[in-house]
């Protein structure tokens, strides 16, 4: 009984880690965070596969986390896919480290590592591993020279950024 429970705890919790020498934002404002970001380039997995104009939309739900809806194109099936997850505060909600479900009790991490504090308008996230990483922002053409930095700095700390794909948003 004792390695059933361990290993459900495993199941259920081994997602939620970060990779080493990666730090979740401090003074994370989750009100700041809420609405529409845009996908300008992402870590290639089958569930994003093939799809453009990716963009993901934050909300607050009633039980204090938060509703997230994740939507992109498939050229190749001439239709929009979306995803509906749910997302909490794996620790203070003022620290940008949380976990997200789109399948059922199953969660992933959400570790926000770079942020523009002032505005809000970009973010550099990663899931429990080096081969989950996202560069976000409010807009769907992000500066170069901030982009550039996001990827150096995803870089030197691990990340394989030479495998990044940039979203098209056209």
């Amino acid at each position: 009984m004792k390695k059933l429970s361990l290993w459900l705890t495993l199941l259920f919790t081994g997602c939620v880690g970060m990779p080493d020498r990666v730090e979740p934002v401090h003074d994370f404002k989750v009100q700041n965070y809420l609405g529409r970001w845009y996908e300008i380039a992402r870590l290639d997995h089958s569930f994003e596969r093939g799809l453009t104009r990716v963009s993901a939309d934050y909300s607050l739900r009633e039980d204090g986390g938060l509703k997230v809806v994740n939507r992109g194109y498939s050229e190749k099936e001439k239709r929009w896919k979306e995803a509906t997850g749910k997302a909490y505060f794996v620790k203070a909600s003022d620290l940008g480290y949380l976990k997200v479900s789109f399948f059922g009790p199953f969660y992933g991490s959400y570790v926000i590592f770079d942020l523009d504090h002032d505005n809000y308008q970009y973010s550099l996230v990663c899931g429990p591993d080096r081969g989950y990483l996202w560069i976000l922002a409010r807009t769907p053409k992000m500066e170069t020279a901030i982009r550039e930095r996001l990827v150096a700095k995803a870089a030197a700390l691990g990340f394989d950024t030479t495998k990044l794909i940039y979203v098209s948003q056209d």
